[in-house]
């Protein structure tokens, strides 16, 4: 790592941990961010021996998101040619974010402070999210003249409805850790930034005792119904099945049982 990289990545175990470590910039999201995400997606997701992924950050806030001054070098003069390389930059940078979703392991997101903006729209790609009870969040686009553009206003609907939803793009207001448990926005909320590095990692180690493969199905399945609807998903789960079953997991899970023993799976 070098001292202009936007991540720390630390692997424990069937676990790593990427963590945000711009804090000087309040983890804001510029280029290069959004090019080291996709980058170390893409080799976890690779890497048989990662089974969840911690997305934390270092510093005050988990991110102030996108990096303005980065991101005025992409208007251009307001010519044709500039605007359609606006918009190839902005289908770029989606999939950066997009990578988080479509990746097999899940991500785990646990935020402390200010998630602002582009943080939202990485959040709202991430399976599971927990905050410390400091945590304050914001579609914060909508109040700087921006249309939140790299997924919250796809995703979040989903997440916690359509009702609350609109409201909060709407006015872009901020909303609290309480508020987004209350929503659904997030799963838990945690005293401090040190229970939530615990709580993370507890998380994470329940999901890493799964078969993965069983796991990575799951996944697959839950974004393939929500996408294309109920019947179109019990299809699509019965086929996944008839090609997973038997596995070496189910027989390690059925021996375990009758043994009385804890499980071992191998992702076979």
């Amino acid at each position: 790592m070098n001292n202009n990289d936007p991540f720390k990545i630390k692997q424990d175990g069937h676990i790593v941990w990427l963590t945000l470590n711009r804090p000087e910039k309040l983890n804001a999201m510029g280029f290069a961010f959004f090019k080291g995400l996709t980058e170390n997606i893409e080799k976890f997701n690779k890497n048989p021996d990662i089974r969840t992924i911690i997305i934390n950050a270092e510093g005050k806030d988990f991110t102030a998101g996108l990096d303005l001054t980065e991101a005025g070098s992409m208007l251009g003069q307001g010519s044709a040619d500039s605007r359609d390389e606006l918009r190839e930059k902005i289908l770029e940078l989606q999939e950066s974010i997009n990578i988080i979703e479509r990746c097999r392991k899940p991500v785990i997101a646990a935020v402390h402070g200010h998630c602002i903006g582009g943080g939202v729209d990485l959040l709202c790609a991430c399976d599971i999210r927990i905050a410390s009870k400091d945590a304050v969040f914001s579609i914060r686009e909508t109040r700087i003249a921006i249309i939140a553009d790299l997924g919250t206003l796809q995703r979040l609907p989903h997440i916690i409805g359509g009702g609350r939803f609109r409201e909060l793009a709407l006015t872009g207001r901020d909303f609290t850790a309480d508020e987004a448990l209350k929503i659904g926005f997030i799963t838990k909320v945690c005293e401090d930034r040190k229970e939530l590095e615990k709580e993370a990692e507890k998380i994470a180690l329940s999901i890493a005792e799964n078969p993965p493969l069983t796991v990575q199905g799951v996944k697959d399945v839950i974004l393939f119904s929500r996408d294309n609807g109920i019947y179109p998903g019990l299809k699509y789960v019965a086929q996944k099945n008839s090609a997973a079953l038997p596995s070496e997991d189910l027989f390690e899970a059925v021996g375990a049982f009758m043994e009385k023993r804890k499980p071992l799976f191998k992702g076979k």
